[in-house]
């Protein structure tokens, strides 16, 4: 899965502790999704979705492993 996090970081200008703190996350989750280590639950891909005012379809891309 790809996602588009570190992106909307930066349009938002937001740190990845800034985004934590807003969604009840650690700094090390924010961290961890954006390098592709960690799949966020249902629950988070929807408070990132709504923190940065995007559908999760916009965050986040599953991968076809051809690809």
């Amino acid at each position: 899965m790809n996602n588009n996090i570190r992106v909307e970081r930066a349009i938002k200008r937001v740190s990845q502790q800034d985004v934590a703190d807003a969604i009840g996350v650690t700094r090390q989750t924010i961290f961890s999704i954006e390098n592709n280590k960690y799949v966020p639950s249902t629950e988070l891909a929807l408070r990132l979705s709504a923190y940065f005012g995007k559908t999760v379809n916009e965050l986040f891309r599953i991968v076809d492993s051809k690809e």
